[in-house]
């Protein structure tokens, strides 16, 4: 993991397309801005973490019911 410093009013650059600028450091809470592509997705990471949950259990769900539907094979 890279960790920088960076003060208010200064940037960070992930690769060509994407600009994370420092707003506001207030305590604890930093405010950020992103400028990327409308293509990117951008999430929290608490957000993208019940996406990700919600895609399995879309997926595992049928999968786990049509597995016990199959005859033994013994």
């Amino acid at each position: 993991m890279l960790t920088l410093t960076r003060k208010a009013g200064e940037s960070i650059r992930i690769g060509n397309d994407v600009v994370l600028v420092i707003q506001e450091i207030r305590g604890k809470t930093i405010k950020i801005s992103i400028e990327a592509p409308k293509g990117v997705p951008i999430y929290r990471e608490e957000v993208y973490q019940k996406i990700v949950l919600a895609n399995l259990e879309s997926i595992e769900t049928p999968i786990l019911d049509d597995l016990q539907k199959l005859p033994d094979l013994e």
